[in-house]
């Protein structure tokens, strides 16, 4: 069975689905898109059924990803029964995750910001009320984290990326 991460935010059109895009490319660049699957998802229901916002497309596109396609959703159980990991972009929604957690959930759910080897504040700021700048820079923390998060799985579960 793969290795399953789904990435969490508010209103799953901003930031979870950038991750999931920026994940996505990483998959495909590296060969390991059959051992390691990918989804995101909001804590909120607010978005159910709404495009990621254009804004977090736009800065998705100009760093060569598509996450157009996404459509939003909220967390739900079979995500924890799905999910070896469930990444969340900052500390209210880890909040949120790590509370509605199945008793007895065996995978991991830590923050984005935790694999980037970034010592500061460990969250990817919510870019919804900033510039198109916001959104470049919160596309530039993710593809950091994200390159550290897939080191670590690789790391954790002896994965060797096919370059």
């Amino acid at each position: 069975m793969p290795i399953h991460v789904v990435f969490v935010c508010l209103g799953n059109i901003c930031r979870s689905p950038a991750a999931q895009g920026v994940f996505e490319h990483l998959l495909e660049r590296t060969g390991l898109g059959e051992q390691i699957t990918v989804d995101s998802c909001g804590t909120a229901a607010f978005n159910i059924g709404k495009s990621p916002d254009p804004r977090s497309i736009a800065a998705s596109l100009r760093r060569g990803i598509q996450i157009d396609h996404q459509i939003a959703r909220q967390i739900d159980d079979t995500d924890y029964d799905l999910a070896s990991y469930v990444i969340a972009m900052d500390r209210m929604n880890l909040t949120n995750v790590t509370a509605w957690a199945p008793k007895g959930y065996k995978g991991e759910i830590k923050l984005l910001m935790e694999y980037s080897g970034h010592a500061g504040n460990a969250q990817i700021p919510d870019p919804y009320y900033g510039d198109d700048a916001a959104f470049d820079q919160v596309i530039a923390q993710i593809e950091v984290s994200a390159v550290g998060l897939l080191n670590y799985i690789c790391e954790k579960h002896n994965l060797t990326a096919i370059r």
